[in-house]
């Protein structure tokens, strides 16, 4: 099986939990979100609200805010079916916000990392 059929057969919840810190370089957020760095760099083309912020040498910082929102962009495409345009379309009209199963996913994981810090 190759690599990218691994990485799409990944489930949004299934991905590690997203680490305490202001910013990722694009390595980082490529295993945290199980992307490769050539389609978070095709997808900032695709989906405005993706925006990191790019300092000298354009070298791309992400921020958690970023990390949920290719997160969520991963399960539309990958998990819930839907093409660029649909993806695009789904959080133009949520305004990138609702009860997806990536959002719920993401819930979740807090939680239980949470747990595990109380137990």
């Amino acid at each position: 099986m190759s690599h990218d059929a691994i990485s799409n057969s990944v489930k949004v919840s299934d991905l590690p939990p997203i680490p305490d810190k202001l910013y990722f370089t694009i390595g980082e957020v490529s295993e945290l979100c199980a992307v490769k760095p050539h389609v978070l760099r095709y997808w900032e083309q695709e989906f405005k609200q993706l925006t990191p912020l790019t300092r000298r040498g354009k070298r791309r910082y992400y921020q958690q805010k970023d990390i949920k929102l290719i997160r969520k962009i991963r399960a539309l495409l990958y998990e819930e079916g839907f093409t660029i345009n649909g993806a695009n379309e789904k959080m133009d009209n949520k305004e990138g916000r609702g009860n997806s199963k990536a959002d719920m996913a993401e819930v979740r994981r807090e939680l239980e990392s949470i747990l595990e810090l109380l137990t």
